[in-house]
């Protein structure tokens, strides 16, 4: 089964951007991940080590927007992606 979680909202002050101005004084981001994956063995369980810990999640996230940064919001989107794909449970994203 392939189920849908959704975190929607996620706001990160970052410095991304290909403008000194953009770089130098920031920008809030805001990000929705939508991850899919199959819920039922963390519904089974009752245990957070059978899903995506959405709060730690979150945090990898968030360190992504305020990290190293980049001149291309697609450069940032795909590093945000690549943080989401990394957990084994998730089939994909958007």
């Amino acid at each position: 089964m392939r189920d849908r979680v959704e975190l929607r909202g996620l706001r990160a002050r970052g410095h991304h951007g290909v403008f000194d101005f953009e770089r130098r004084d920031g920008q809030d981001f805001v990000v929705d991940a939508v991850l899919y994956l199959d819920t039922s063995p963390a519904a089974a369980s009752d245990d957070v080590r059978d899903t995506v810990h959405y709060g730690e999640l979150a945090d990898r996230l968030v360190a992504v927007v305020t990290g190293e940064p980049v001149n291309l919001i697609e450069t940032l989107a795909e590093r945000l992606a690549g943080v989401c794909l990394a957990e084994s449970l998730v089939e994909g994203w958007n």
